[in-house]
């Protein structure tokens, strides 16, 4: 009866209860759980499409550090989402225990081989899972392994080394810096995960188009993790991961199917592994790569690392390792172009520590690990360079436990999403000084033992807590060798120094029209 009476009201004003549908949907948005209280957009406050919409813009670090700076500590950047700026919830949001896990921000980011997802330790939101598969590979990254990786990471930067003097230096050619450090940076990644380069060094192209299918991938996760509903209807549509299995249709990652074909390659080798362990070589100077210790892992634990687990980890690999260690290494070559005072000065510090034996001069100008951990200046250029441009560009998401929890002096309900940008983190004048815009290494040697801890512990670059990324010392051991060899084999210049470059925030924030070019530096000259 009441249907009846109820239906010809809907029939006749149905534009009228739309509306106020509508508006009903964006009043609860607006003062969902008691979020109102804090500032940010006014758009942000009823609307996920809003950080979507400026996500898709590419600058979302550059809008979230405003906010910051006009309304403090705690800004909204959606209706279920709050965006937190004091260094002081690094250890809340993502201390050990706390209960917060990641959103479904990262899911967006898995890669598909044959319809299934794979879940890597960067992908995952299931804290169990996580925690059973770092363990089968924490050794596998851990500082003390950095020593067997040197050797295949010295493999690729001697090939760099000579490719960039054959390419550019003797002929004068302008360099996509940018570009090319990334094809280093994989090729770095192809060597410690296979001991075989990709060949993006060798062939100065970009291989079977993976570093174009990253940006890609990339700059589609950016804005649609901010709404990942969206992904269920794209690329993780359950019906299209469906066909995949059932064999009806057949689209795999590029990556994917690039890690499958190394790891085929050398499947003998690993079956013997998988069987009996690794064994000791008599001769390991070429270094133990990633694969044979992933597959080491598969060995010690049968009842959680499958091959499976042994893929999703090189293809990690090729994922986060080449984009986030070139826009690392791309930051310090730029800011030390724009900054000749600095330029000078690492120089004449690498010059000098050559002169008085601190590194040894090589003929290819290479620079060790273990020296490179004695030149304070240049790890106070590579630190302030990790602080002005991280690659992150977005908050690392995680989801307040049920129960809810004091964030700073402020409870925040259980559910909602909060995060951490290190965009703002980096440049807090309380910790960094009140020249928190200006490229200033010196700030990391003039501090005392205080203040530079407190520096430290405000980095952001890599995460923070149980899921700071777990290939840090790796990124670590290229850019510290790296950028010193560069630099006693090349003198850089910009090719238009009046210009600024351009960047692009896929959720790692890459450099655009970053153009250079290169003379051969005389290696010896200095001894």
């Amino acid at each position: 009866m009441l249907f009846h009476e109820v239906l010809p009201l809907l029939r006749n004003y149905w534009p009228i209860v739309l509306t106020a549908g509508f508006i009903a949907y964006l009043l609860s948005n607006k003062y969902h759980k008691g979020l109102n209280r804090y500032p940010g957009h006014w758009l942000a406050a009823y609307t996920d499409w809003w950080r979507f919409f400026d996500v898709l813009g590419r600058r979302h670090e550059w809008t979230t550090l405003r906010l910051h700076r006009e309304h403090g500590d705690v800004v909204r950047l959606g209706p279920n989402v709050l965006s937190f700026g004091d260094p002081k919830a690094l250890k809340v949001i993502y201390g050990l225990n706390k209960g917060f896990i990641k959103s479904d921000f990262y899911p967006v980011q898995q890669a598909v081989s044959k319809g299934r997802r794979l879940q890597s330790l960067f992908s995952t939101t299931d804290e169990d899972y996580h925690a059973k598969y770092r363990r089968c590979v924490n050794n596998a990254f851990a500082m003390s392994s950095l020593v067997s990786y040197e050797p295949l990471v010295d493999s690729t930067v001697d090939v760099f080394l000579d490719q960039t003097q054959n390419l550019f230096a003797n002929t004068g050619e302008s360099c996509n810096f940018s570009r090319w450090l990334q094809f280093f940076a994989a090729d770095v990644i192809g060597d410690l995960t296979w001991s075989r380069r990709l060949g993006f060094v060798e062939k100065n192209e970009d291989v079977d188009g993976i570093i174009s299918f990253l940006g890609d991938f990339l700059s589609y996760a950016g804005p649609i993790g901010q709404m990942p509903i969206l992904d269920l209807l794209l690329e993780k549509n359950p019906i299209k991961l469906l066909l995949q299995r059932w064999g009806i249709t057949k689209s795999v990652f590029p990556v994917t199917l690039f890690a499958q074909s190394r790891s085929a390659e050398r499947a003998d080798e690993m079956a013997k592994i998988k069987a009996y362990g690794l064994q000791a070589p008599s001769n390991n100077a070429a270094g133990i790569d990633l694969l044979s210790k992933f597959t080491q892992a598969q060995h010690d634990h049968p009842e959680f690392m499958t091959d499976t687990q042994v893929l999703t980890a090189c293809v990690s690999m090729v994922f986060a390792g080449s984009e986030t260690t070139a826009i690392s290494l791309s930051s310090v070559f730029y800011f030390l172009l724009k900054h000749p005072r600095c330029y000078q000065k690492l120089m004449e510090e690498l010059d000098e520590s050559v002169r008085n034996g601190t590194i040894i001069d090589r003929e290819n100008g290479s620079v060790s690990w273990s020296e490179s951990q004695k030149l304070p200046y240049l790890d106070a250029v590579i630190q302030e360079s990790f602080r002005l441009h991280p690659a992150a560009g977005l908050i690392l998401e995680r989801i307040v436990p049920p129960s809810g929890i004091e964030i700073c002096g402020r409870y925040v309900p259980g559910g909602t999403i909060v995060g951490c940008n290190a965009w703002v983190l980096h440049r807090r004048p309380e910790v960094f000084g009140w020249d928190v815009d200006v490229f200033r290494p010196e700030r990391w040697i003039e501090a005392n033992p205080g203040k530079l801890k407190e520096m430290k512990a405000t980095m952001f670059q890599f995460g923070a807590g149980a899921r700071t990324c777990i290939g840090k010392n790796i990124s670590l051991l290229e850019v510290y060798k790296l950028v010193p060899s560069f630099l006693r084999r090349f003198e850089i210049e910009l090719e238009r120094p009046d210009r600024e470059w351009k960047t692009h925030n896929a959720w790692f924030v890459r450099q655009l029209e970053f153009n250079t070019k290169f003379k051969p530096r005389p290696v010896h000259a200095t001894v």
